[in-house]
């Protein structure tokens, strides 16, 4: 059979954009002699949909779109993701053929876990059926369907001889992997069965949809491999054995997330134009870096807020990035504004040294001025901190961490590093200056400050931290992994403190397996100690 994968990127609502995408995708199928095309899971109305499926306009609305979808699928039969409503709601995927619907299969599995939360708005499927369509009999699952027993072995026996999986699967860095050989591969293999999975690509919210759709045969042989991050018609034939791989290292795949993330986030909300803060150090250098690659140069400004503090080498290594990048760059001194506020808030502090209030009154300085931007001309403040610092706390609430979008908060500063040595070296010269990758981190917040002053070095730091928050070990199991008690316990300590900041910070891009959002729902109020 000849087989079209719409790896599409729909825009969670836009049900009328959603579905003209949907139709335009089936003509073209059908024009190059394909036999049918499949589509990602809620290809109508975008995933996930969360609380507006408690809407009865949207859910009508894409229950209607089907009827316009009908009737493009003439000669060839489409699968198609929605949302049904029948004695309740349910995930579904409308198999179209000869302008009618021949099957309604509905999700079996729920996902429940980390940012999935289709158990408050959907029933599970009772049954899976088999069709057939050219004179091969096809089964249909859903994402979690593949990922969990049950649905794909009662469609084999069923007598299904391929089975299509529609699927909405977020990104994060290493998944493809575990979808490929513990999962797809796997389930093949098992039931001697070929499968084409075909996933959403594309930015919502604080996910990113990676697309990367795929063809494994009957003995878990990856045969075809679409491309990552990238939205496109592509096309396979089950008669054939000739393999098609697009495999790209992580720190590439990160890289090419955030870029998506970045650009769907300001497309699909109708933003124009971002600010960034530039200080100097590695992670502004990279966020704007990131903001500029994935908007346009033109789209991008650069502000450099310069105090008492800052070195001469951070004012000139921003401003020589600006230049490298082509963006333009403003500069706003704060030594003034800040000597002001100590002066105002003299009287309220006298008798005290200076401490991190003063420091976080220039953070909050500079985080006025960006938003003051913000609001006079319509851009959106990218901030700047990164998962290691927002981990900890290492930030300052209405300062640094102001912003519209935390394009860095699911990277640790060691991914920091290596984004920004990855991105010199696919350009082939230093856009990042590396004077900026190789100074040593500070807030320059007061004299001769170093981020090593407050926090253990990044390479440990980092370390503790995944194992933490990604992997879920207790303190005594990380302290089983060499590190020492003392720096383990304090690093526990900083999370749980600072749950408050991370609960008002900007939405963040989630490039992890476990990111500070809406996968990650901890208690402020927390006095658990184990």
């Amino acid at each position: 059979m000849k087989i079209a994968i719409a790896q599409v990127n729909p825009t969670l609502g836009d049900i009328k954009g959603n579905t003209l995408k949907i139709i335009s995708s089936i003509k073209s199928a059908d024009d190059k002699g394909n036999d049918i095309i499949i589509f990602p899971e809620m290809a109508i109305t975008g995933y996930p949909p969360k609380d507006l499926v408690l809407d009865d306009g949207f859910i009508i609305k894409n229950i209607q779109a089907l009827d316009e979808i009908k009737k493009q699928c003439r000669n060839i039969t489409a699968v198609v993701g929605f949302i049904d409503k029948n004695d309740g709601l349910h995930n579904s995927a409308a198999v179209i053929s000869g302008k009618e619907i021949i099957l309604k299969q509905n999700k079996t599995h729920l996902p429940n876990y980390d940012v999935f939360d289709e158990k408050r708005y959907f029933k599970p499927a009772e049954d899976s059926e088999v069709i057939e369509v050219k004179g091969k009999k096809i089964g249909i699952a859903i994402c979690e369907d593949t990922w969990n027993d049950g649905p794909c072995e009662l469609l084999k026996e069923k007598g299904a001889e391929i089975i299509l999986t529609l699927t909405a699967s977020p990104y994060f860095k290493g998944k493809e992997k575990i979808r490929e050989e513990e999962v797809l591969s796997k389930r093949c293999k098992k039931n001697k069965i070929p499968m084409i999975y075909c996933n959403m690509v594309g930015g919502q919210d604080d996910l990113i949809f990676d697309g990367h759709s795929y063809y494994f045969n009957s003995k878990g042989e990856k045969i075809f491999e679409a491309p990552s991050f990238e939205e496109g018609l592509f096309y396979v034939d089950t008669n054939s054995e000739e393999k098609t791989n697009y495999e790209i290292n992580d720190t590439e795949q990160v890289y090419k997330a955030l870029i998506l993330g970045i650009r769907d986030y300001f497309r699909k909300n109708n933003f124009e134009k971002a600010i960034v803060g530039l200080s100097g150090g590695i992670d502004s250098a990279l966020t704007v870096v990131l903001a500029a690659e994935a908007l346009g140069k033109d789209k991008v400004i650069g502000m450099t807020m310069p105090s008492k503090y800052s070195s001469k080498g951070s004012v000139d290594d921003s401003l020589l990035l600006a230049k490298n990048l082509g963006i333009s760059i403003k500069t706003i001194p704060i030594k003034e504004t800040f000597s002001s506020y100590v002066s105002a808030l003299s009287d309220e502090f006298k008798g005290r040294k200076e401490d991190v209030a003063e420091e976080n009154v220039q953070a909050r300085i500079r985080g006025n001025f960006l938003m003051a931007l913000s609001n006079k001309f319509g851009y959106i403040v990218l901030s700047t901190g990164n998962k290691s610092e927002i981990a900890v706390g290492y930030c300052t609430l209405y300062g640094d961490m102001s912003g519209g979008l935390a394009v860095l908060s699911d990277i640790p500063k060691t991914m920091v590093y290596d984004l920004t040595k990855y991105y010199n070296k696919m350009k082939g010269k230093d856009i990042i200056p590396l004077s900026i990758i190789k100074k040593e981190p500070s807030a320059e917040l007061r004299p001769d400050q170093k981020d090593s002053d407050s926090l253990p070095e990044y390479e440990i730091l980092d370390q503790i931290l995944d194992l933490y928050i990604e992997k879920g070990y207790g303190k005594d199991a990380i302290i089983s992994e060499g590190f020492d008690k003392i720096i383990v316990e304090k690093v526990i300590r900083m999370v749980k403190a600072n749950e408050y900041k991370r609960y008002q910070a900007a939405l963040g891009l989630k490039v992890t397996s476990k990111a500070f959002g809406s996968g990650r729902r901890m208690p402020i109020t927390n006095r658990w100690t184990g």
